[in-house]
This record gives C-alpha cells, sequence and structure tokens, in this order.
C-alpha cells in the first residue's frame, strides 16, 4: 500500500525584474514542507543580449533535504496569458536523491515566449508535489522451485522411479501429476504404471530426461553450458520430451532456443522438428526465415530442406506458395 502526502507551491516572477538579476542570484518561491521533505521552486536569469542584459527565464523545482532520498511525483504548470488559462509544463514520477540530483522538474522561456505567460509583466508558475510513502512490508521473491529442486535431490518422501536406459530416477508422483497431465494420467488414473512403483521410460535419453525432470520440479533449465557439447541438440530433444508429456511452458522455452540458433543450414531441421512435435510458432517463423529474399537460394539447397521436402512435402508447398512460385 502506498500513502501520498501532498501540497502545492505558486511563485509569481517579474519578468523585468529577473533581466537585471546579478549573475548567479537566483528568486525562490515560498518553501513548503510535503511529507516531511522541504520543496521550493527557483527561478534563474537564462541568458543575455548584445547589451548585457538577462533575457528569459529558467525555473525548476528543488528538493532541499539534504539526508534523504523521496519518492515523488511533480506536476508544473503556468499561467497561460492568450487563453487565460494554466498550460501543462509537465508530470513525471522520480526519486530524488540527494547524493546525485535533488532537482526536479525544470523548464526554460526564452524571451520571445515569455509574452505568452507574462500578465502585468509577472509570469506564474503553479507547482504540485506529492510524496509517495511505501508502507509495505519488503516480501522476499518466490523460492519454491528452489525447495522443489531441493526435494528433487533427496529421497525424502520418492514414491515411484523411472529407469531410463539403465539409470535410474527416484520422483514424487504428486509433483508430476500436477505439472503434466500425461504423467497425471500415468501415475493417479487407471493406467497401470499407477500401481508400479519402477517404470521404464524409452525413446527418451537419460541426459533429456533429467533436464525434464528438473525443469518439472524448478521451472527452470540449467544454463546452456551444461547442457553438453551441442545444447541445440538438447533443446530439440527437450522440445520432444515436452510435447510428449504435454509442457507447454518448456516446450515453448525450446522452440525458442532453437529459433535463436537458425541459419540457413540448419532452418530445415529446425522445421522438421517443428512439423514432428506440433510446435506452430516455431514452424512459422522458419518459414518466414526462408522465404525471405536473402535466404531463399541459399536454404532450399541445403541438404536438410531437401531432406525436409521428401518427408514433408506439405511444408514445401506452404514456402512455394509464400514465395509465389
Amino acid at each position: 500500500m502506498t500513502m501520498v502526502d501532498s501540497a502545492a507551491v505558486e511563485l509569481k516572477v517579474d519578468y523585468e525584474q529577473t533581466k537585471h538579476l546579478p549573475a548567479g542570484e537566483v528568486i525562490h518561491s515560498d518553501t513548503i514542507s510535503v511529507g516531511g521533505h522541504m520543496w521550493r521552486i527557483n527561478c534563474y536569469h537564462h541568458g543575455t543580449d548584445s547589451y548585457g542584459c538577462m533575457i528569459g527565464v529558467y525555473m525548476m523545482v528543488e528538493h532541499m533535504n539534504e539526508s534523504q532520498s523521496v519518492k515523488a511525483i511533480v506536476e508544473a504548470s503556468m499561467q497561460n496569458k492568450s487563453e487565460n488559462s494554466i498550460a501543462s509544463k509537465g508530470s513525471f514520477l522520480r526519486v530524488f536523491n540527494f547524493q546525485f540530483d535533488n532537482i526536479g522538474w525544470s523548464f526554460s522561456l526564452e524571451d520571445e515566449d515569455v509574452l505568452n505567460y507574462a500578465i502585468d509583466g509577472q509570469i506564474t508558475v503553479f507547482c504540485s508535489i506529492m510524496v509517495l510513502h511505501d508502507s509495505s512490508i519488503p516480501v522476499p521473491p518466490s523460492d519454491i522451485g528452489k525447495h522443489l529442486g531441493t526435494l528433487l535431490d533427496s529421497s525424502d518422501g520418492v514414491d515411484v522411479s523411472f529407469i531410463v536406459d539403465g539409470e535410474i530416477f527416484h520422483a514424487h508422483r504428486a509433483v508430476l501429476a500436477v505439472r503434466s497431465p500425461v504423467f497425471r494420467a500415468e501415475l493417479l488414473g487407471s493406467m497401470a504404471e499407477a500401481t508400479m512403483p519402477s517404470i521404464t521410460l524409452h525413446d527418451i535419453s537419460p541426459a533429456t530426461f533429467g533436464v525434464m525432470l528438473q525443469f518439472m520440479y524448478t521451472d527452470a533449465l540449467p544454463g546452456d553450458d551444461e547442457l553438453g557439447d551441442s545444447p541445440t541438440e538438447m533443446f530439440k530433444h527437450l522440445l520432444a520430451a515436452a510435447d510428449r508429456y504435454a509442457l507447454d511452458r518448456l516446450k515453448i522455452i525450446c522452440a525458442q532456443k532453437v529459433w535463436d540458433n537458425v541459419s540457413v543450414d540448419t532452418v530445415g531441421d529446425a522445421l522438421a522438428c517443428a512439423e514432428i512435435y506440433n510446435c506452430p510458432e516455431l514452424k512459422s517463423k522458419c518459414i518466414e526465415f526462408v522465404v525471405a529474399d536473402k535466404n531463399f537460394k541459399k536454404a532450399v539447397l541445403t541438404e536438410s530442406f531437401m531432406l525436409l521436402g521428401q518427408k514433408f512435402p506439405s511444408i514445401i508447398a506452404e514456402v512455394r506458395k509464400r514465395v509465389g512460385t
């Protein structure tokens, strides 16, 4: 919850007087207190003409506390002579930090612009200041992924194991079931696996299953440097696993990783991957890449693209339709 204290200050400046101010002289508004902080408007001369007279004015809002920082919204306006109305000169939110910058809204008027705002020789500036107080208690970021990752690394509460090419992975039925509808049907439904303490998996490597399991517990993937010699190939395998177990977020993450490494030499493989594992987002990106003028002639002559045409002629037909041939 954010609490707000607010107040307004007005400064009337005799423009003719500012023309003859000594260098460095400042005209101040009254100082006001808002939210326990002191504020004022300052007005300076802006420059000199050929006779050495000061022309134009420069105005700013100053936060005067020298040992405190504050978050505030400052809104400034000036009285407009021609329309006899108030012209807004800006509103913004910022942190005033005494160590670096205590100046807020600032605005300058050249001599010819002063005529629009000078009424009976006076320029009137209004400024409202709203100081924001954050009354909330800081809440640390979620660490459930860290805790579930620790659970995966321990043997506490495990009630199912998976054998993948001779390697054994221990897990918790409830965690897998809540993350994947496929695992939910297998482990908590009427399928035979629901009563089996150990399940043998095929068509997936131990490395891929291990990374997928880590993602299911922590909702995060290890760094690319931890995914072996070819991270892109691992992401393709993970995309296949994500499609198999209906892990939609993992599937999109892997599709993006594959897309990040697409080139004229690899786009055929990426398209095949997208088609096999039902990833329309990746497929659309790859087709756009292929039909681009700078890529088309090179991509269609690669071995991977020729193999793609043999396996998935519908993709080739879609590419031809896009390029109009």
